[in-house]
């Protein structure tokens, strides 16, 4: 068996996340994130498009936190007049997913809502 190191570009993997919050970079964010090939930033959640507006990313992964949901209706199509697709998913599985294809070049952004404890 053949092991190739993963190697990334300026875009940064998530490395790590918990109750309400994401690691990326060697760095512990809170709340709402995204991840672009320009760099992590703090994100509104679903009712804020503009970061979306620049980037030149071909897919984004929108994880809705601990379930998978559907997207808000304004919100979907937004995206998906800029030329994106969205792609819906718990947040733990688009984490995983963007690493995936970041790790293989694409150009992708992962929209994160966190993962609420559940009491």
């Amino acid at each position: 068996m053949r092991l190739n190191e993963v190697v990334h570009t300026d875009a940064m993997p998530v490395e790590g996340y918990g109750p309400g919050f994401f690691r990326v970079g060697g760095q512990v964010h809170e709340g709402a994130l995204y991840l672009s090939p320009d760099g992590v930033q703090r994100w509104g959640g679903l009712e804020d498009t503009a970061p979306f507006r620049h980037d030149t990313i071909d897919v984004l992964f929108l994880g809705m936190g601990a379930e998978i949901a559907h997207a808000p209706a304004a919100f979907r199509a937004e995206i998906e007049a800029r030329g994106i697709g969205l792609e819906v998913m718990s947040s733990p599985a688009a984490c995983r997913t963007y690493n995936v294809l970041l790790s293989e070049g694409r150009r992708v952004g992962l929209a994160l809502l966190p993962v609420v404890p559940t009491a």
